[in-house]
C-alpha cells in the first residue's frame, strides 16, 4: 500500500462535504420560511441527509483500515479522536444556545467518535469478523429495540424511543455498522490491490482540486459552514424584513390556500395594512406577540377576501 495520501478518498469526502452544505443551506432556507421545501419532514430529504451521514461514517471506517491495518498507531488515533470529541462538544454547546431543547445531543461527530472506538480493534481482526460485526450492528434496530432504552440516558444506542427532537441525531444503531462496513470494504479493496490502482488518480483539474481540498479539511468546514450559512440567511431576513415577510407569507398561503398570483397580492396587501396600522415595526421587534399576530391575521383574512384593497402607505 503506498504511503501517499489517496486522492480518491479526499475526493469522496469532499463530495460528501458539498452535499452536506447543500442540505444545510436548504434546511436554513426552510427554517426561516423562505422556501416551502419539507427539509425537516420530507422522505426524500431524510434519505438525502441519511446518505450524507452514511458517507462520512463509511469513509471513517475506510480511514481506520488504511491508517491501522499494519498496526494500531495509538498516538495518531487518540489525537484524532480528541479533536473529534472536542468538535462534537462544541456543536452541542452552540446548538444548545441556538436551538434550545432541540440541540444536538448525539449527532454525526459524536457517532463518528464512538464508532471509531468500536471499529478500531476490528482493523487487526479477520475480515469475516468485521463483516459479521457490521451486519450485526446494521440489523440491530430490527431485533434489539426495547423500551429499556427509551429516554435520554440510552439515546446514543438508537435502540429506544428518544424523548426529544433534535436538529441532528445519529445513534450507534445502525450507524456504527456503516463505519464497520467501510472498514470491511477498505480491507477487501486493499487485498485486491484496488488502492494501489487508484493511487495514481490525482483529479488535478480545478473541480477535483477544490473538492479534494474540502475533503482534506472536512472537519473545519463542517464546524464553520453551518454558522456561516445560517448567519447569511439570518442576515438576509434581518436586513430585508419585507422580502422575508413576503416570501414566508407567500409560501404559507400557496401551500394552504391559493395560486401564486393570489397569494402575492394578498401578502402585499397585508404588509401594506401592517404599515398603515403602524404595527409593522412593533411586529418585527416582537414577532411572537399574540395581540400583534392577531391583528396581522385579521388583516391577512381581509386581504385574502379582497386583495385589491391596498391602503396608501407614506
Amino acid at each position: 500500500m503506498p504511503a501517499t495520501r489517496l486522492a480518491v478518498i479526499d475526493l469522496a469526502r469532499g463530495l460528501a462535504v458539498v452535499a452536506m452544505a447543500i442540505y444545510h443551506f436548504s434546511w436554513d432556507l426552510s427554517w426561516f420560511g423562505l422556501v416551502d421545501w419539507p427539509v425537516a419532514q420530507g422522505a426524500n430529504w431524510r434519505i438525502f441527509a441519511g446518505s450524507i451521514a452514511g458517507s462520512f461514517l463509511f469513509l471513517a471506517g475506510v480511514s481506520l483500515d488504511l491508517a491501522h491495518h499494519n498496526g494500531i498507531r495509538w498516538r495518531a488515533f487518540w489525537r484524532r479522536l480528541a479533536v473529534i470529541v472536542a468538535a462534537a462538544v462544541s456543536v452541542s454547546l452552540v446548538t444548545y444556545f441556538t436551538f434550545g431543547d432541540s440541540y444536538v445531543r448525539f449527532g454525526i461527530l459524536h457517532c463518528i467518535a464512538l464508532s471509531s472506538l468500536i471499529a478500531l480493534p476490528f482493523a487487526r481482526l479477520p475480515l469475516w469478523s468485521v463483516i459479521a460485526a457490521s451486519a450485526l450492528v446494521l440489523s440491530s434496530p430490527l431485533w434489539a429495540t426495547s423500551s429499556v432504552f427509551d429516554g435520554q440516558v440510552w439515546l446514543w444506542t438508537g435502540l429506544g424511543l428518544p424523548d426529544f427532537g433534535s436538529v441532528d441525531y445519529v445513534p450507534l444503531a445502525p450507524w456504527a455498522g456503516v463505519t464497520l462496513a467501510g472498514l470491511a470494504f477498505s480491507s477487501t479493496a486493499r487485498r485486491l490491490g484496488l488502492w494501489e490502482l487508484m493511487a495514481h488518480l490525482r483529479f488535478s483539474g480545478w473541480p477535483g482540486i477544490a473538492t479534494r481540498f474540502c475533503g482534506r479539511h472536512s472537519l473545519i468546514i463542517y464546524l464553520l459552514h453551518q454558522p456561516a450559512l445560517y448567519g447569511l440567511v439570518w442576515a438576509s431576513v434581518t436586513l430585508a424584513p419585507e422580502f422575508a415577510f413576503m416570501r414566508s407569507c407567500s409560501v404559507s398561503c400557496h401551500t394552504n390556500l391559493g395560486t401564486a398570483a393570489t397569494c402575492e397580492s394578498t401578502c402585499a396587501c397585508t404588509l401594506n395594512h401592517l404599515k398603515s396600522d403602524n404595527i409593522w415595526t412593533a411586529l418585527r421587534q416582537d414577532p411572537t406577540d399574540p395581540v400583534l399576530r392577531g391583528q396581522m391575521s385579521d388583516r391577512y383574512r381581509q386581504c385574502l377576501a379582497d386583495p385589491s384593497q391596498v391602503p396608501e402607505v407614506d
